[in-house]
């Protein structure tokens, strides 16, 4: 027991410096994680104040609460423009005229044919034919581009000219 004793009483010098050291290693890095934590506290507390935010908590669950209301009226919008392309596809917007002489040499250009067609040539032809004692008025609908009454020549033009509108 004396040998160990002997032994103990060398190393001890060696042991109290070695935990002193380790001591002194976890004092240093205390006071630097310290620091540290001091400058995120001052960053944070300058980034609530004014705000009226008692929390960072409070304020990541707010802005989790906006973000889906934000998402939701995205999904809202998304489908009325939709349907708003699909009625507009549907809209009769492209619209020629045609002017002639419908009966050759004993009148003026007073007969006139229109078309007012959407994006699938869908829509109607209205074909004015004037003479000095009358004038007559024709519609006819169109489906694809066709009727199911015959079309003139200046109807087939005036679908053509309607239908290469933008």
């Amino acid at each position: 027991m004396s040998e160990l004793n002997e032994i103990i009483s060398e190393q001890l010098s060696m042991f109290i410096m070695g935990f002193a050291l380790i001591i002194v290693v976890l004092a240093i890095v205390l006071i630097l994680q310290g620091a540290k934590i001091r400058t995120m506290r001052r960053k944070y507390e300058a980034m609530m104040s004014g705000n009226g935010i008692e929390d960072l908590e409070s304020l990541l669950i707010d802005l989790k609460n906006q973000g889906d209301m934000l998402e939701e009226v995205q999904r809202e919008q998304k489908t009325i423009i939709e349907a708003a392309q699909v009625k507009l596809r549907g809209m009769k917007s492209k619209v020629a005229v045609k002017r002639y002489n419908a009966f050759g040499e004993r009148g003026n250009d007073l007969s006139f044919s229109l078309a007012i067609i959407d994006d699938n040539r869908s829509g109607v032809v209205l074909t004015s034919l004037h003479n000095r004692e009358n004038s007559y008025i024709y519609s006819k609908p169109l489906e694809g581009g066709e009727s199911q009454y015959p079309l003139s020549p200046e109807e087939k033009e005036v679908i053509a000219l309607a239908s290469q509108q933008n």
